[in-house]
C-alpha cells in the first residue's frame, strides 16, 4: 500500500498503481525469458541507482523539460544493461 497526502495534510492509504510502463516477467519459454543477465556484480538495487542517476543527467541534458521522463528512464535503462553485458575488459586487470 501506498500512503497519500491529502488536501488537509493526512495521509490516506492507497492501493499501489500500476502504469502502463510497468513490466511483467516474461512468459517461461519466450525469448526474453531466456536471455541471460549481465554477469556483473551488481545488486537490483545498485542497477536501479545507476539507471536512476543516468536518467537524471539525461533530463539535465534537455534542461528537464516535461514529458521526456520516460524516455530517460527507458534510454538510460538501456545504457545501463549494455554496460553491465559487457565483459572486463584485459586492461582492467591489475598484475601484481
Amino acid at each position: 500500500m501506498a500512503e497519500k497526502r491529502t488536501t488537509s495534510g493526512t495521509t490516506k492509504k492507497t492501493a499501489a498503481k500500476t502504469t502502463a510502463t510497468s513490466r511483467k516477467a516474461p512468459a517461461k519459454g519466450s525469448a526474453a525469458a531466456t536471455k541471460a543477465r549481465p554477469a556483473a556484480n551488481v545488486t537490483a538495487e545498485q542497477r536501479w541507482r545507476m539507471i536512476a542517476d543516468a536518467a537524471f543527467y539525461r533530463a539535465e541534458r534537455r534542461g528537464f523539460s516535461p514529458g521526456g521522463e520516460v524516455n530517460d528512464w527507458l534510454e538510460a535503462e538501456a545504457e545501463i544493461e549494455a554496460l553491465l553485458a559487457k565483459p572486463k575488459s584485459s586492461n582492467s586487470k591489475r598484475s601484481h
